[in-house]
């Protein structure tokens, strides 16, 4: 099911590899992000996601093949780290101005909150934050200088129901602006409701790709907690590998 990424997407990865040592992390992995889409990465714990995301980004370089990002703006790509962390002792505004600063565009900080529904807190110190507002806020800071290309590394892990449904809703607007949207997350809940093509990874490579209807019908499965399961290894394999893959590079 696995497809070849399109010349005519904003990113486009090619046979992209990645080793820690002696350990094979990705291999070979193709894929393209389309404009005004979210592209939703899943599998198990080890597979590659955080370490894949990370070289899209350009925060991690491949060993082999190619990240093309067909994006024309002082910031190409915005980036959300799994576990963001940000000065506790400035505010949710000074934070995005900062952010904003480093950049050669005026930002407008408040406008940035507005889009994801912190504006009501723009004042408050980041250390006062919950643990949803923080990672509202990472999507906030993704955002700054309006990026083409957004990569969000598992924006709603641990928020309770109430916090989620905001977050799915912020990344719902984010893609409907135009943007294209890679995002992983073990919330195939959320996958079900925003993805316009999900990617399955199983160890270090692509095993399935298509929408969500695309994956139920393959596997013959009613919701993608039944499907993902069957297109990757049973879960005793997944803990051994995911110990491994923490040691070389803490990555997902």
């Amino acid at each position: 099911m696995a497809a070849p990424a399109a010349t005519d997407a904003l990113v486009s990865v090619d046979g992209v590899s990645r080793s820690f040592g002696d350990l094979s992390v990705l291999a070979d992995v193709t894929f393209a992000v389309e404009a005004e889409s979210v592209t939703c990465l899943v599998g198990p714990n080890g597979s590659g996601k955080t370490t894949l995301l990370r070289i899209v980004a350009g925060v991690l370089g491949p060993d082999s093949g190619t990240v093309q990002v067909r994006a024309d703006a002082p910031r190409p790509v915005g980036y959300l780290a799994q576990r963001p962390a940000y000065r506790p002792q400035f505010t949710v505004r000074e934070t995005i101005a900062f952010y904003g600063s480093l950049l050669p565009v005026d930002v407008d900080a408040d406008a940035v909150l507005q889009s994801v529904g912190l504006a009501p807190v723009a004042d408050r110190r980041v250390g006062a934050l919950s643990g949803g507002m923080v990672r509202l806020l990472g999507i906030a800071q993704a955002t700054v200088g309006q990026p083409p290309v957004l990569v969000l590394d598992e924006p709603s892990s641990g928020l309770d129901p109430t916090m989620s449904r905001h977050v799915r809703g912020a990344i719902d607007d984010l893609g409907a602006g135009g943007r294209g949207i890679l995002l992983a997350t073990h919330d195939l809940g959320t996958v079900e409701r925003v993805a316009d093509r999900v990617l399955v990874l199983d160890r270090g490579e692509i095993v399935a790709s298509g929408g969500v209807e695309d994956l139920l019908e393959a596997t013959d499965a009613a919701d993608l907690a039944e499907a993902v399961p069957a297109l990757t290894r049973p879960t005793d394999e997944i803990e051994v590998t995911a110990g491994r893959v923490g040691e070389a590079d803490r990555a997902d």
